[in-house]
């Protein structure tokens, strides 16, 4: 989709939408949103929906940021512990490893 052919009431409210659809477990719709709409928000020049805009990125840009430190330390918790846990570290893979600790 071309955002310059797009009305600026459709961009708030694709922004919008993708900024929602990451609260369902779904942060890539945040960084889509960010990758996105990063220009629309602080570089084009100011027009009425832009503050919206700038927010939901913002927001957007937050909420990644989170999801992205919360998993970096769940898999390098799971990573480092996951021996010593045993039976309950192997039942939390999808796929148990093989090889030596």
């Amino acid at each position: 989709m071309n955002l310059e052919r797009v009305s600026n009431e459709e961009k708030l409210g694709l922004c919008r939408k993708y900024y929602l659809g990451g609260y369902a477990f779904l942060p890539f719709l945040w960084l889509v949103n960010v990758v996105w709409f990063f220009q629309e928000a602080f570089i084009k020049p100011a027009y009425t929906e832009q503050l919206q805009i700038k927010a939901y990125v913002k927001w957007s840009g937050l909420g990644l940021a989170i999801w992205v430190a919360v998993l970096t330390t769940w898999i390098t918790i799971y990573q480092h512990y996951r021996a010593q846990w045993g039976e309950v570290g192997d039942y939390l893979s999808f796929t148990i490893p093989l090889g030596i600790p």
